[in-house]
């Protein structure tokens, strides 16, 4: 009998339930206008000082440059394989298949202006897109932007080194060699 009691107690609580003013409740929606706000718009800047979840620790990894390591060349590697080797090609000259298909090129990574850019453009343009080149930020992780950026900086210098630049032990046997 307690249980019968219970059960219909039960049902009397679920249909004093309205869900249909739970799901339509007052609210502004984007772009209407709001009474309750000076400029009468419901679109209203952030709070000053208002950070997104995860922005501080994206931050720190973004001012701390990882040492430079075999792994992170790899990584590297395979990430610039997938997100930019399409349009910058895998030598990093902007003639990537993309291009190949009529779609507007990217500077090489070879010129002198990108060759002297501080790693930040690279990270800033990764960040925020540039020219016709749209925001990577959701789809590679900061840590991986300071792969791809070794990465760039080691395509760089593989299309750019010198004979004279090497350390003597590895100069020596180039050196050698017949021509």
């Amino acid at each position: 009998m307690t249980r019968l009691a219970s059960l219909i107690g039960l049902l009397a609580l679920l249909g004093a339930c309205d869900q249909y003013s739970m799901a339509n409740q007052k609210k502004y929606k984007a772009y209407s206008e709001a009474e309750l706000f000076a400029d009468g718009s419901s679109m209203q800047q952030p709070v000053q000082g208002t950070v997104w979840r995860g922005e501080r620790a994206e931050r720190a990894v973004l001012e701390n440059r990882p040492p430079m390591t075999i792994g992170l060349l790899q990584r590297g590697q395979e990430r610039f394989d997938i997100f930019c080797a399409p349009c910058h090609g895998r030598a990093g000259d902007g003639q990537g298949v993309i291009v190949q298909r009529g779609f507007p090129p990217p500077p090489s990574y070879h010129t002198d202006a990108l060759r002297n850019a501080p790693d930040q453009h690279f990270l800033d343009v990764i960040q925020n897109g540039y020219g016709i080149m749209y925001s990577y930020a959701a789809r590679v992780p900061p840590a991986d932007r300071w792969a791809i950026v070794a990465y760039i900086r080691a395509l760089q210098l593989g299309q750019h080194a010198m004979v004279a630049d090497l350390p003597e032990g590895l100069r020596r046997p180039l050196q050698e060699q017949p021509r």
